[in-house]
């Protein structure tokens, strides 16, 4: 309600709004979280300074309470939370924080694992020597003050800073809508540079960085690449990549990392429980044990490896997935004349000189105005004190007043005295009246007159006054300049893992329950057709391999699953494993959901590639006969939970992918044996999330088995394989070109004796084959011992199946030429990859399990005598198993 005599005034809320944020906006900026160019301080640590100052606890005094210090800080200039002024003072005394401490702490002042320091109750702290640097000449008038929160007290606007602390030790914050983050240099070559600039004020600022080289961190480390470094001096905006210095040795029986340097504002105690969890899930192979064995004579921090680890290959694993490799993002913002501005390294420099030449002329004026005064009042003395006549007179004057006021105008009158010069006669002890004194007098007169012309000369000669500048400088130099601690690697730049990690060949299988891993291919050897084969995997029960992909160690693998989403992962990210282990659940490598399954992939190379991507596409074909065409743009973007690669209908799933270049030939093949050739062009490029169209018409309770890409009509040869292990060579101009949609032609004719068709793939002399059969056994092969055949015929037997054992998967591989065929006691695999595209067909499970799981030693024992007797006697094709007659 309102009262008598008062007004209500109506406020347009949106209006209040914004001149209220805006005012604590600006207050953030300017009173809290940016620092002023000229000191590098910020309004907080500049009190901190100050209210030490004025306690007294100098460098060379005892220390006092730090509850003492905040709490005159808080009472006179902060009228902030303590925790706020006991924080700031705190980091300024920590050595791994700032690059030249500020503040001297007794006690615990907190660590770099992240410790919390002492109630201040219980620390004790002083200024550091430096810090008699940073107020040097305070008392001088050589900054301006300011009122306090309460106007009671004044307090500097600005330090009168010798040392270019904004550059030495950098500065963080953030601010509303604004932040700064600015990084340490080491002060000597922080000195030079700013002497190369008074020197030539021209300079530029490559010029400037041949004397401030980079930044120079607290805790030292490796700056890992240049450009970062260059963009940050240029612009005043960079990214520096930071490594931690670490060295091999071996500690035991075991090669170990030794870490002796880590990034700045790496907490150390997070990073090694970091570490310690991407161990434990296989993330990071390799590692035995971590101890940080570190101590007052520094950092330590050994990663002891397992016997068959690379060092060089972990290590590169802990600088991408650790912060043992760290970014700092640069961001230089300070307040210049109260207004936050970006600035380059030039302009650091600058502001600091002109703010040094600013303290140097007020100094100067301000001694000056002292040695005259001083001058004045030793002229009065000698006018008295000159002669023993006037001595006696000014005595007697002296002697014969009533009261001080009555001689001090006495002498005025007689000696022609100001009152300053009378009362400082007055306050002359009887000593300073011999003659002995007077000499003394004189001499000071004639040094202070020296003083003045001195001063006078400073003020009037402007070079000078910055050679004054330069001297200081290169004093704070000799006195506080130390060796750089960081490291530059020039070479380096954006790390890539793949630099130490041997783009070699390698063998992917994937089981029919989704288990991956990678193989050297140096554990596979060769045989000749028609031989059993050995164990190629070791899988659960009721598993089999459904999928062998060759690659190599850098090349991208996309996954296609069933419900048409899109995975991807680097090669060289699969776990290894060898030839009989069982891999990793592809769900604990990329997030596919648990009720789906990877159906098809694609092997690119670097999707970074802007021309690769955009001239390449991906075909997909579905169960029930739909095809997709879409850029490879559209997948060259990963994502942890992937993207939609094709919508899916019910009672559908994605089949096959393959890379085209747009001039290929698609090639479409079906249970019942039924194929159908068509030119890339006539399907249509369409987006990531469409269905696609019709690419083949099928009969009823037929569907799609695979799909092939062919590049050259003349020369490739089309294979199919039943289930039974039946096999043909036909060459691709046999079947003819048509329109897509259509029901295709025979490919290969399906009996009882053949099984379904199981697998299409395409095929030249050059090329192997690895055929993989649901109870893990696998056997390579080469093309050229498989002559092409008419188009409709049944085939020859590829692979002697045992009891009702069945073909899973083949992939297509390169023979070495240079590898003899091997007796039967060597084993089956296959070659390194022959084309940039590979892809596998699902095939029903049967009830078989692997040989690898067969009971106990004693039946395996008699499985591979028969194993090797057979491969000792490979069966030849029967009559009925080559035939080239027509249906």
């Amino acid at each position: 309600m309102q009262k008598e005599g008062e007004r209500l005034i109506p406020i347009n809320i949106v209006d209040e709004m914004k001149s209220s944020y805006i005012d604590y906006s600006m207050s953030v900026i300017v009173s809290r979280a940016l620092p002023d160019v000229r000191d590098g301080l910020k309004p907080v640590h500049r009190r901190v300074l100050y209210g030490m100052y004025g306690l007294g606890v100098f460098s060379n005094r005892k220390y006092l309470k730090s509850a003492r210090i905040v709490g005159d800080v808080l009472g006179k200039y902060h009228p902030h939370g303590d925790s706020s002024v006991y924080d700031a003072m705190v980091r300024m005394a920590q050595p791994w924080s700032l690059r030249y401490p500020q503040v001297d702490g007794q006690g615990n002042f907190g660590s770099m694992d992240g410790d919390p320091p002492a109630a201040m109750r219980y620390t004790e702290a002083r200024l550091k020597k430096i810090s008699d640097e940073v107020l040097a000449d305070l008392d001088k008038e050589t900054v301006d003050f300011q009122n306090n929160f309460d106007d009671s007290l004044t307090e500097p606007s600005v330090m009168p800073t010798k040392i270019p602390n904004l550059l030495v030790n950098g500065a963080s914050g953030i601010a509303v809508g604004m932040a700064t983050n600015m990084a340490p240099h080491n002060l000597s070559e922080s000195v030079d540079a700013i002497v190369a600039y008074i020197d030539n004020k021209e300079i530029t600022i490559d010029e400037l960085m041949k004397h401030i080289i980079a930044p120079d961190f607290p805790t030292g480390g490796i700056i890992y690449g240049y450009d970062g470094v260059r963009d940050a001096f240029h612009t005043g905006r960079g990214r520096i990549m930071l490594r931690a210095k670490i060295n091999f040795e071996e500690v035991g029986n075991r090669n170990a990392i030794i870490v002796t340097e880590v990034p700045y504002q790496v907490n150390k105690a997070e990073m090694i429980a970091r570490t310690a969890e991407l161990v434990k899930e296989d993330k990071i192979p390799g590692i035995y044990e971590i101890r940080d064995e570190s101590d007052r004579q520094g950092l330590r921090i050994v990663y002891e490896l397992k016997n068959d680890a690379i060092p060089n290959v972990v290590l590169n694993m802990l600088y991408k997935y650790t912060a043992l490799q760290t970014s700092f993002s640069v961001n230089n913002i300070a307040l210049v004349k109260g207004r936050p501005e970006q600035l380059n390294l030039k302009d650091i420099i600058y502001h600091f000189v002109e703010h040094r030449h600013e303290v140097v002329i007020r100094r100067t004026e301000y001694e000056l105005k002292k040695a005259r005064e001083r001058a004045h009042i030793l002229e009065g003395f000698m006018k008295v004190i000159g002669t023993q006549d006037d001595l006696d007179k000014a005595i007697s004057i002296i002697r014969h007043s009533a009261n001080p006021a009555e001689a001090k105008q006495g002498l005025i009158d007689e000696f022609d005295l100001s009152e300053i010069q009378a009362q400082a006669i007055l306050d002359l002890r009887l000593a300073r009246l011999t003659g002995m004194e007077l000499d003394k007098i004189r001499a000071e007169y004639e040094e202070i007159m020296n003083m003045i012309r001195d001063f006078e000369d400073i003020l009037s000669n402007e070079p000078r006054r910055y050679e004054i500048i330069k001297n200081e400088l290169l004093e704070i130099k000799e006195k506080y300049g130390d060796e750089r601690r960081s490291e530059i690697d020039y070479s380096g730049g954006e790390m890539s893992i793949e630099d130490l990690i041997p783009d070699e060949k390698v063998v992917l299988t994937i089981s029919h329950a989704g288990y991956i891993k990678r193989t050297s291919l140096s554990e596979y050897k060769i045989q000749s057709r028609g031989g059993v084969g050995n164990r190629a995997a070791t899988t659960r029960d009721e598993d089999f391999l459904e999928y062998i992909v060759a690659a190599t160690n850098h090349q991208y693998m996309l996954f296609f699953t069933e419900k048409g989403k899109c995975f991807w992962l680097r090669v060289f990210e699969i776990p290894e494993g060898s030839k009989t282990a069982k891999g990793r659940a592809v769900q604990n490598l990329i997030n596919i959901e648990p009720d789906d399954k990877i159906k098809a992939y694609i092997r690119t190379n670097d999707l970074k590639d802007a021309e690769y991507v955009n001239q390449m596409s991906v075909v997909m074909v579905t169960k029930n006969g739909t095809i997709k065409k879409t850029s490879l743009e559209a997948y060259s973007r990963p994502r942890t939970n992937g993207v939609n690669a094709i919508e899916i209908r019910d009672n559908d799933q994605l089949l096959s992918a393959y890379l085209t270049n747009g001039n290929s030939h698609i090639m479409i093949a079906t249970k019942f044996g039924k194929c159908i050739r068509f030119p890339e062009e006539k399907v249509r490029e369409v987006g990531r999330t469409s269905i696609g169209v019709r690419g083949i018409t099928l009969e009823e309770n037929d569907e799609v088995i695979g799909m092939i890409v062919a590049n050259d009509l003349e020369s490739e040869t089309v294979l199919v394989v039943s289930e039974k292990g039946y096999g043909k060579r036909t060459a691709v101009l046999d079947y003819r070109e048509t329109n897509r949609g259509g029901k295709g032609v025979i490919t290969l004719n399906i009996t009882e004796k053949t099984g379904n068709l199981i697998a299409i793939q395409n095929v030249t002399d050059e090329d192997g084959l690895m055929i993989i059969n649901k109870s893990g056994v696998a056997i390579r092969m080469a093309m050229d011992e498989m002559r092409v055949m008419g188009r409709n015929t049944q085939g020859v037997r590829m692979i002697n199946l045992k009891n009702n054992d069945s073909i899973a998967a083949i992939a297509k591989v390169e023979m070495d030429k240079d590898v003899e065929e091997e007796t039967a006691e060597t084993e089956a695999l296959p070659a390194s990859v022959n084309s940039d595209l590979v892809e596998f067909s699902e095939v029903p499970q049967t009830g078989n399990n692997a040989v690898s799981n067969m009971g106990d030693e004693k039946t395996l024992r008699k499985i591979e005598e028969e194993e090797e007797r057979q491969n000792r006697n490979p069966q030849q094709d029967s009559p009925d198993q080559n035939t080239d007659e027509p249906q």
